[in-house]
């Protein structure tokens, strides 16, 4: 681990109980690291993970980094305050997305059980960028390989089992997002966000019954 500082953080109003997920989103690790150092950015993550693995070390974890921007999560709305936030070096869907390297995926997933175990995290709310900011983002995106965090314990399994499609209309449908986490001012990108984590293989913005069987599940699952 490499420590590179970022002057961009500030003091936490709340206790960490979050853990997002961000891609870069420029075309190289470098370029990423430079921005998030840069005071003239404004923007911060406590880590980034390189495709090789390599992890950077950037705002101590007791900080508020500047990651989340305006987001929500189950009823928080000051998002830095409660979360850490993994910056993971990917081009994202601007500049050519990619799938995440496997050297690049076990640093990642060493370090989400370090930081999940010293702060008690749930694992709904290890979340992506997209959950927080359906609106405004897409990142870790489609390609990030959420059941390989699951299969270890450090993130939500998406249902697979005995799923009962409700058969909800889309009134249904937009408020049982909002009890899962979701806040969005559209609804579409508030569905596609829930599909780039829960069901990856088609993300069109339309909620069917696929979708619908799993939101159920989830929701009973955390109950």
């Amino acid at each position: 681990m490499i420590w590179t500082p970022s002057p961009n953080f500030g003091l936490r109003k709340l206790p960490i109980s979050i853990l997002v997920l961000h891609y870069t989103g420029m075309q190289d690790g470098p370029s990423a690291i430079n921005w998030l150092a840069n005071p003239k950015s404004g923007v911060s993550a406590h880590y980034v993970v390189e495709e090789d693995g390599q992890i950077i070390h950037m705002v101590k974890e007791e900080d508020r980094a500047h990651h989340a921007g305006v987001s929500h999560w189950r009823g928080i709305t000051d998002v830095n305050s409660a979360s850490i936030g993994i910056e993971i070096v990917n081009p994202g869907h601007e500049w050519g997305y990619r799938p995440f390297p496997k050297e690049q995926m076990l640093s990642v997933k060493k370090l989400c059980k370090l930081i999940i175990k010293s702060h008690d995290i749930v694992l709904q709310n290890v979340i992506g960028h997209s959950d927080i900011a359906p609106d405004r983002k897409s990142d870790p995106g489609e390609l990030f390989d959420w059941d390989d965090l699951a299969n270890e314990g450090l993130a939500i399994q998406t249902p697979r089992e005995k799923l009962i499609d409700p058969a909800w209309d889309h009134e249904a449908v937009i408020r049982n997002l909002r009890r899962y986490g979701y806040e969005a001012d559209d609804d579409e990108k508030m569905i596609t966000a829930f599909q780039r984590r829960f069901r990856r293989d088609k993300v069109d913005g339309k909620m069917d019954g696929e979708c619908r069987s799993i939101l159920r599940s989830l929701l009973l699952e955390t109950a």
